[in-house]
């Protein structure tokens, strides 16, 4: 499997936003902002799978990626509420 140009590029940026919130995530002063990095991975991580999906030309990868995109702002909204205060 050979990439083009843009493919290529396309990957490359999902890879450096990867690291940018891998690093708000590791160094975040606040408990809100790892939250948020958590967020942005779990987004950077869903359009990853939709990528793949579109190499790979297989739709069950966008399955997937819904399916995880879903439970990702579930979560997400958990521990927001938890850090918020508000349990119920």
């Amino acid at each position: 499997m050979t990439l083009t140009i843009l493919e290529t590029v396309a990957l490359a940026m999902l890879g450096g936003a990867v690291l940018l919130s891998l690093f708000r995530l590791l160094l975040g002063p606040t408990a809100p902002d790892r939250v948020v990095a958590a967020d942005t991975l779990a987004v950077i991580t869903t359009s990853g799978l939709v990528v793949l999906a579109a190499l790979l030309g297989s739709a069950l990868y966008l399955d997937v990626a819904l399916i995880y995109g879903t439970l990702a702002f579930v979560g997400v909204v958990a521990i927001a509420r938890a850090i918020e205060g508000n349990g119920s």
